[in-house]
């Protein structure tokens, strides 16, 4: 479903990703994990279509983006990207905006009505669905966010730290359950960014840690850790990969604090 070859992507002399090859295939949920800064944002923005790489291709269901008119209009017509602060039209109610990209997605009007109402349910907005989005909370702002996406039926989501931005218990236990179904009941096609590993550890079916612009490891939990030859969660594979010396650290920074109290 998505395609990259040897992308980079530069902020003016800063690399950001370099020399990138990824495949994600249908019907697969990734997860995105990496340090603060590292390129998991820019990695999304590329697959998006929002950021043109330097260097490199990005195929979408075999259609490169940007080739044609055409081809980048129907990459659109079947792809969803959220990003982590989205803009929202805050004059507007909840139930006004969801229509209203319903609408831009082709949705069938009846299907679309009802499918709002069952996501205001799902996600605890049927109450403030006529409210305007600015009364919202940052949570419920978040919600409405994630409920425009997902009321597109498109079969490619592409979803900047969905579980961030002040997501209750409740908000991302349905997120999570939901976009397993989708991808297990309607072979859609997944890839988000996460803060912490633990948040996605049972929901990926494989993940992507990127480190430095490189991606340092791209497979199953299980493969993971035999590559980390760690035993553990994905919080310690992860934490093996791509920082071995936290521990180190800890100790140092304790042992450093006791030394100059004596």
């Amino acid at each position: 479903m998505i395609q990259l070859e040897n992308v980079v992507q530069h902020y003016g002399v800063r690399p950001v990703l370099t020399g990138i090859d990824l495949n994600v295939a249908r019907g697969e949920l990734v997860c995105l994990l990496g340090p603060n800064g590292m390129g998991k944002t820019t990695l999304l923005g590329v697959m998006a279509g929002v950021l043109m790489p330097q260097k490199g291709s990005v195929k979408i269901d075999g259609m490169e983006r940007r080739s044609s008119e055409e081809n980048e209009l129907a990459i659109r017509r079947k792809t969803v990207y959220l990003p982590d602060h989205p803009w929202l039209p805050k004059n507007r109610t909840g139930r006004e905006f969801l229509i209203a990209v319903g609408g831009l997605y082709d949705v069938d009007p009846e299907r679309l009505l009802d499918h709002v109402e069952r996501l205001l349910k799902l996600f605890d907005l049927a109450e403030q669905g006529d409210w305007p989005i600015r009364s919202y909370s940052n949570g419920q702002q978040k919600k409405i966010a994630l409920c425009s996406a997902l009321v597109t039926d498109a079969p490619l989501l592409l979803l900047d730290e969905p579980f961030a931005g002040g997501l209750d218990p409740s908000g991302i236990l349905a997120l999570k359950r939901v976009l397993k179904r989708l991808v297990t009941d309607r072979q859609a096609t997944v890839v988000l960014s996460a803060p912490v590993p633990e948040l996605v550890e049972e929901l990926a079916d494989r993940i992507v840690i990127v480190h430095h612009g490189e991606i340092v490891g791209y497979d199953t939990l299980e493969q993971l850790r035999k590559q980390a030859d760690c035993e553990g969660s994905l919080a310690d594979v992860y934490q093996k990969l791509v920082h071995p010396e936290s521990l180190d650290n800890i100790e140092a920074y304790f042992g450093d604090g006791e030394e100059g109290a004596a």
